[in-house]
């Protein structure tokens, strides 16, 4: 058996076999194999491009390290987070569902088959469901059935956009497509359009991403952090293998470009500040869903730094948030004050996370935009870029403005010591977008 299969195969059941490890008892030998599974991410560099049964290309594998990233912080992070706390579906239940999700969206990340991605979109919504209703609230129940209705709806659009493709092509198989003369037509054409729609539904492409707040703002936070960081990330990725095979690029960018409008605006009248990440995670997708339309070397980088530093950013906000409904009990933010002085590292990784996620310099985000922004201005879609500018710094406004009157306003109550395990995961979090921008700019100068 060739050995990059084997590696691929091994990353694919890791995050499953993380959860016997979890079985066993054995303290922390679940967290252990999935510390094992990036480290063997980082390792699948080696041996890139890879075609065969699975096609992985250095597109592919940043969306892998990603994934198995941040599910090693989400299961770390999740150990504390329930601690003394029942979880509504079942413990083990819980950590299974985690694995399966984290293994569907790895293998719509690496098949070779358009069509078998579609189905490993469709799993991750089968295992994600449970997850989001996990505390058993009123509203997460809700949350959960609003996320199976509308996603499965764009999921069907989606599936027939593939039957579309393969009546055009005769073939689902990526490599090939990739290695084809396309000509484009019109089949092609309404294939990808509704390709936007379906797909797009769990990019969170305006005005087909209104489960999104509800799910991110109910769900317990490291699945938040999950749902943000990696899962909206996965579906943007199949959404731009389609993309690839008849780029209609005007399309795609004003999508994004009305639907960063959108997020901008819903993000200036947010009262929770789990629904306030929500939209703000609305926002970086289609900024990324731009970049990678766009393409080009300075479009596709940007939006590839863009989505990396955003899975850590954002996942480090879902934890701080976590921390602080745990330590407060209120998801209002009129409700939370003065967080630097009861949750000092919380508060602090607060913060650096709402820098990283609105793109202020240096964190990685900035130079993701910054790359995005220029490939836009050389392409000559000024107008674009003037309307992206303006509600971009809207967005950057409300979030740190909300977060800043949380962490600063009023006397913090004491109601206890904030967890050390939660708030480090946060801190860890919220700093990679940091490292990710100095690394960036180190390299580029060098390169220079």
């Amino acid at each position: 058996m060739n050995s990059v299969f084997l590696l691929l195969i091994i990353t694919l059941i890791f995050p499953v076999v993380s959860y016997l490890g979890y079985l066993s008892r054995i303290p922390r030998l679940d967290s252990a194999i999935s510390l094992a599974n990036v480290a063997l991410a980082l390792y699948l560099y080696e041996f890139i491009p890879y075609v065969g049964t699975f096609y992985v290309d250095f597109t592919t594998w940043v969306f892998i390290l990603m994934v198995t990233s941040i599910h090693l912080l989400s299961q770390v992070y999740a150990r504390s987070y329930f601690q003394n706390h029942k979880i509504g579906i079942g413990e083990n239940l819980f950590y299974l569902l985690m694995g399966l999700f984290t293994t569907s969206m790895l293998f719509s990340l690496e098949i070779n088959n358009l069509g078998l991605m579609w189905v490993g979109i469709e799993a991750t919504t089968i295992s994600s469901a449970l997850l989001l209703m996990a505390e058993k609230s009123e509203t997460s129940a809700e949350a959960t059935w609003r996320y199976i209705v509308i996603v499965s709806a764009g999921v069907t659009f989606a599936f027939i956009s593939i039957i579309l493709i393969y009546y055009s092509l005769g073939t689902l198989q990526i490599s090939s497509i990739l290695g084809m003369k396309i000509v484009p037509s019109l089949t092609l054409n309404v294939a990808v359009a509704i390709a936007l729609i379906g797909f797009g539904t769990k990019v969170g492409v305006f005005p087909v991403h209104t489960w999104l707040p509800d799910a991110h703002s109910e769900a317990p936070s490291p699945i938040s952090a999950m749902f943000s960081g990696v899962l909206l990330p996965t579906a943007l990725y199949v959404l731009y293998r389609i993309y690839q095979i008849d780029p209609l690029r005007d399309i795609f960018v004003w999508a994004g470009v009305i639907s960063v409008i959108a997020a901008s605006l819903f993000l200036g009248y947010q009262t929770r500040y789990k629904r306030m990440f929500a939209y703000s995670t609305m926002e970086n997708m289609n900024l990324a869903l731009i970049g990678l339309a766009v393409g080009g070397p300075y479009g596709l980088i940007g939006a590839l730094l863009l989505l990396l530093s955003h899975s850590f950013g954002k996942a480090g906000a879902f934890y701080s948030s976590g921390s602080i409904l745990r330590y407060t009990g209120n998801k209002k933010i009129e409700g939370v004050h003065g967080l630097w002085k009861s949750m000092p590292k919380t508060s602090g990784a607060l913060l650096m996370s709402s820098f990283a996620v609105t793109g202020t310099p240096p964190f990685g985000t900035f130079f993701g935009e910054f790359l995005i922004f220029y490939a836009l201005f050389s392409i000559h879609y000024y107008a674009q870029l003037v309307i992206l500018l303006f509600f971009i710094m809207a967005a950057f406004i409300s979030v740190n403005y909300n977060v800043t009157k949380m962490v600063f306003s009023g006397e913090g109550e004491k109601n206890g010591n904030e967890d050390s395990v939660m708030s480090g995961i946060a801190v860890l979090s919220s700093v990679i977008p940091l490292l990710i921008g100095i690394i960036y700019v180190v390299v580029t100068t060098v390169a220079l």
